[in-house]
């Protein structure tokens, strides 16, 4: 990924002289296709070389369609948005096997080391019923690197400001002419403590990481068949908390308040397909998954402990209908997950089950024109039998426009507990208000997505541009309410009563500036409410306006030398804020946080085709959350609460890095 060549080299001959002449063409780091009907943007190698990007929850700073925020004042976790929700409602997948959701919600993201990735791709709306019935507000599909095009070795080191160090190191070997593997090998750790705003407590945890891939990739295009293996193991380790605790001396006491979360990973995936010979339109696939999670934590003197079996299985068979303009996919779903799960040592574990079959119908004109209608039908021990039907649309009016509309329902359950860790490191009491539901009391979320969206490109003085919008709504029919409106000292949850309803308006323009001067930037309005048992509020802790802009420029290469420069700019307006007014006033946020920007850039010097090196800074104008944690100075009293985090905590922070790769 991080080391794929940015240049796409196309060699032509002529007949009478046989001198080769080389056509360049630089690769888009976000690219965005006028003839796919979803509204799908792909994020490739060369994106994700602009920031630090050192797991997949830091990968989106540049990107427009998703918004990046901290989850609270402690972890340094970030946390993703998309059309104003956060990740649960977004479908996570990994080369199309769901990665990400359960007892990983919470952290997750940062379990995906950036230079394992080839590319993302982001489906903005329903997703395809190919993959389940959760996805409400999009999908998120990651690729890794494929052993088979890989490249025999790369190094990647980075060091930061904050005390971060990171390896990464990748092998690949080719067995044969048709198997190949390759090894991923991950590590970082934080080793210094750092108080950046002065209130005791460490801004970003110490602690480390060790995470092992090793992928195999078998290909015969004489039979048609193509197979992967993986097999993966990662241990994380955090500590965070006051600036004093010592973990083997305080954890379980009132000595100092501190907090660790420890957790160990194995998966193991498999994908099989096959292309019929004499009918190359027509494929079966079959994927299987298993993967084990166990995360022991405590913050404070709240506990929670979770460990998560699951295993998944898809059937996919795909062919066409009369001619190669009508398309299907149909296939079967099935998934189990295991939760052993303890809430301050209460036992809230389950098991979770379901069956399903879907058919996915796609008409394309091959011109301007193109649909996909699918529908799953699913039977869930606890969500009941129910039907998820899903539409996206295209059209291209003229030439270099597209108009796409898409439409679709998602269910799923909320794990409450899981999704809200960020809520332990508080003072705040749980409570579940409802217990007529099958899960934690609750009933299932039920969500319709709808959306429209319209893309131009044109030139602008002889130069490259493209222009657009989208607008997307999401109307919640059930909602399993995370309630931070009612007082201080409680987080409730509770099972919608009233409208509930997420309404984004993204709008952007990208210009080509000079040649090699690329300008991308998007505004966001958002208008996210909820009826809470005091009334109806904006959703906390998501700002209505949102401004991106970026600026990249790169040298021409020469002998393999180059320059690279990266400007992004980030600026987030007020955010509602959990209510606090019956604190005492210095333990009091207002209604409404103030506005900020941030400023990240990174400089690249590109060597040889096999080594350069990149500095950057993020934040760079050093803005930092005024109060970050209430009650810091009784982190045990009953106003204690380090869960609100609307803006940088640490402050400004620098790296540098190396790559270097053997091809």
């Amino acid at each position: 990924m991080l080391f794929a060549a940015f240049l796409l080299s196309v060699s032509m001959f002529s007949q009478e002289d046989l001198e080769e002449v080389k056509i360049n063409k630089k690769q888009k780091g976000i690219k965005k296709s006028f003839t796919v009907t979803a509204n799908t943007s792909l994020i490739t190698s060369k994106e994700l070389l602009k920031a630090a990007c050192c797991n997949l929850a830091e990968s989106f700073e540049t990107n427009p369609s998703i918004d990046v925020n901290f989850s609270d004042a402690l972890t340094g976790t970030k946390q993703i948005k998309m059309l104003g929700l956060t990740s649960p409602y977004l479908m996570i997948t990994e080369e199309n096997i769901p990665s990400v959701r359960g007892a990983s919600q919470a952290y997750g993201l940062s379990f995906t080391p950036g230079t394992w990735i080839e590319s993302v791709q982001i489906t903005k709306g329903a997703g395809s019923v190919i993959n389940g019935y959760e996805s409400i507000s999009g999908q998120i599909n990651t690729e890794l690197l494929k052993p088979l095009s890989d490249i025999p070795f790369f190094l990647n080191a980075y060091g930061s400001t904050d005390s971060r160090f990171e390896l990464n190191t990748h092998f690949n070997k080719k067995l044969s002419d048709k198997w190949a593997t390759s090894l991923f090998v991950h590590g970082n750790t934080r080793v210094a403590k750092n108080d950046m705003n002065n209130d005791g407590f460490l801004d970003n945890p110490l602690g480390k990481q060790i995470n092992v891939l090793n992928r195999y990739q078998y290909y015969n295009p004489e039979s048609g068949l193509v197979s992967f293996i993986n097999f993966r193991y990662m241990n994380d380790k955090k500590q965070t908390g006051e600036l004093d605790f010592d973990k083997d001396r305080d954890r379980g006491t009132t000595n100092y308040w501190g907090s660790e979360i420890n957790t160990e990973r194995f998966d193991v995936s498999t994908k099989i397909g096959y292309v019929f010979k004499d009918m190359p339109y027509q494929s079966i696939g079959f994927q299987n998954a298993f993967n084990s999670h166990k995360q022991d934590s405590y913050f404070g003197l709240n506990q929670y402990d979770i460990k998560q079996n699951s295993f998944y299985s898809n059937l996919i068979f795909n062919s066409i209908i009369s001619n190669t303009m009508h398309k299907f996919t149909t296939g079967l779903n099935f998934s189990y997950d295991q939760y052993q799960e303890f809430v301050n040592l209460t036992d809230v574990s389950r098991i979770d089950n379901s069956v399903g079959a879907f058919f996915e119908y796609t008409y394309d004109n091959t011109d301007n024109f193109s649909l996909i209608l699918g529908g799953r039908v699913d039977n869930h021990n606890r969500l009941g039998f129910f039907v998820t039907p899903r539409l996206h649309m295209r059209y291209n009016p003229w030439k270099n426009g597209v108009v796409r509309f898409s439409a679709g329902r998602g269910k799923r359950s909320a794990n409450i507990f899981a999704e809200n860790q960020q809520l332990f490191a508080s003072s705040r009491t749980f409570s579940v208000l409802d217990s007529n539901g099958k899960v934690y009391g609750l009933n299932p979320e039920i969500a319709w997505n709808y959306g429209v969206s319209f893309s131009q490109k044109f030139k602008i003085f002889g130069k490259n541009a493209d222009a657009g919008f989208d607008l997307y709504r999401t109307d919640f029919q059930n909602q399993a309410v995370v309630d931070l409106m009612q007082s201080p000292q409680q987080v409730l949850f509770y099972d919608l009563e009233g409208s509930s309803f997420a309404n984004s308006l993204q709008v952007e323009f990208n210009y080509e500036l000079i040649h090699n001067l690329n300008l991308r930037t998007a505004y966001k309005y958002y208008d996210i409410q909820t009826d809470y048992l005091r009334g109806s509020f904006q959703r906390p802790l998501q700002a209505k306006h949102r401004f991106l802009g970026n600026l990249e420029y790169e040298t021409t290469l020469n002998n393999d030398k180059q320059w690279r420069f990266d400007f992004t700019y980030n600026w987030s307006g007020k955010q509602q804020l959990p209510y606090t007014a019956s604190n005492p006033a210095e333990d009091q946020f207002p209604d409404f946080s103030p506005a900020y920007a941030v400023v990240n850039a990174q400089v690249t010097r590109v060597f040889s085709s096999v080594f350069e090196v990149y500095i950057g800074g993020e934040n760079i104008g050093n803005y930092k959350q005024e109060k970050a944690i209430l009650g810091a100075d009784n982190p045990f009293g009953p106003n204690f609460d380090a869960s609100v985090a609307y803006a940088p905590i640490f402050g400004q922070m620098y790296y540098a890095g190396l790559r270097f790769k053997i091809k």
